[in-house]
C-alpha cells in the first residue's frame, strides 16, 4: 500500500525546487495534492510534466486570502485536508547588514519575512479548521540558516529562525489536534530566488558560480542535495501512521553538517 494514499495535501511554493520534489512524491505515495505558487508558467509546467491531476493556484503565500482560496479550492475537489506544507521562500543572496541600501532595507525586510514567515503563519491559519477535522499534520521547510550563520544575509537568517519559532510554539498551541513540524534542507541544487533589489548580483541560487562544488566540500556526505533528496522526510513528518507521536520537532536533511 502507498504510504499516503486517501491523504490530501497542501503546498505552497511546490511548482519547483524542494517544493516539486515533494508535490512528486507526495503524487508516488497515492496523495491528493493541492499547490499554490506566485509562478503561472512553473504551475503550468508543473501540471504539464507531473500530473493533470494536481490543482494548482497561482498565488501569494503573504496573502491570507490567497491562502483560504487554496484552502477551499482543494476541499471542494478532494473533500477534505490532511497535511498542509509550507515551503515558499525568498532568498537575501548573503547580502551582510552594511551592504543593504539604506533606502530599501525597510522595503527588503518586508518582502523576505512577508513570505518567510508570514506566508507560514497564513497557511497554518488558512488550512488549521480543516486539518483540525481530520486530526492533520503541518510540515514547514527551515533551513540550516535557522540554526546557524553564513547560510544566507542577516534578513534570511532571521526570517528561517523565526520559522524555528513558529514551529515550537504552534506545536504546542494546536495540540492535541494538528502536529506541527518542520524538514531543515541544507544547500540544496534549486534555483532559490532572491528578493528583487536586495544586490545587484543576486542570481538564482544554483547559478552562482562553484556553488555546487562548494556546498558539497562543506558536508561530510561530499554532495550537494537534489530536490527530492529531502521529500521522503516531510512525508514521514505529515503522516500520522510514521510519526504519531512528534510535534514541535525539526528533523535536518543536511549532508551531516549540523555534526561539523
Amino acid at each position: 500500500m502507498k504510504l499516503m494514499q486517501s491523504k490530501v495535501v497542501l503546498v505552497t511554493g511546490g511548482a519547483d525546487g524542494i517544493g516539486r520534489g515533494v508535490v512528486e512524491y507526495m503524487l508516488e505515495q497515492g496523495a491528493s495534492v493541492a499547490v499554490m505558487d506566485i509562478n503561472a508558467d512553473k504551475l503550468a509546467t508543473l501540471q504539464a510534466e507531473v500530473s493533470p491531476d494536481i490543482l494548482t493556484l497561482q498565488g501569494d503565500v503573504s496573502s491570507l486570502a490567497d491562502n483560504q482560496t487554496l484552502v477551499r479550492l482543494a476541499v471542494e475537489r478532494f473533500g477534505k485536508i490532511d497535511s498542509f506544507i509550507g515551503n515558499a521562500a525568498l532568498f537575501d543572496y548573503f547580502t551582510p547588514l552594511h551592504k543593504l541600501d539604506d533606502t530599501t532595507l525597510s522595503d527588503t525586510f518586508d518582502r523576505i519575512f512577508r513570505v518567510n514567515v508570514l506566508g507560514y503563519i497564513n497557511g497554518v491559519k488558512a488550512a488549521a479548521p480543516e486539518l483540525k477535522k481530520t486530526r492533520g499534520s503541518v510540515v514547514l521547510t527551515v533551513s540550516n540558516s535557522g540554526f546557524y550563520p553564513g547560510g544566507g544575509g542577516v534578513l534570511y537568517v532571521a526570517s528561517k529562525h523565526a520559522v524555528v519559532g513558529i514551529i515550537k510554539q504552534l506545536g504546542h498551541e494546536l495540540a492535541p489536534d494538528i502536529r506541527v513540524n518542520g524538514v531543515s534542507p541544507g544547500a540544496t541544487d534549486t534555483s532559490l530566488a532572491s528578493v528583487e533589489g536586495v544586490s545587484d548580483r543576486a542570481q538564482p541560487l544554483n547559478s552562482i558560480k562553484g556553488f555546487q562544488e562548494a556546498a558539497a566540500n562543506a558536508v561530510p556526505l561530499k554532495r550537494i542535495a537534489a530536490p527530492k533528496d529531502h521529500a521522503h522526510l516531510y512525508l514521514v513528518m505529515a503522516s500520522n501512521e510514521l510519526s504519531p507521536f512528534t510535534t514541535g520537532n525539526i528533523i535536518h536533511s543536511d549532508g551531516g553538517w549540523a555534526v561539523k
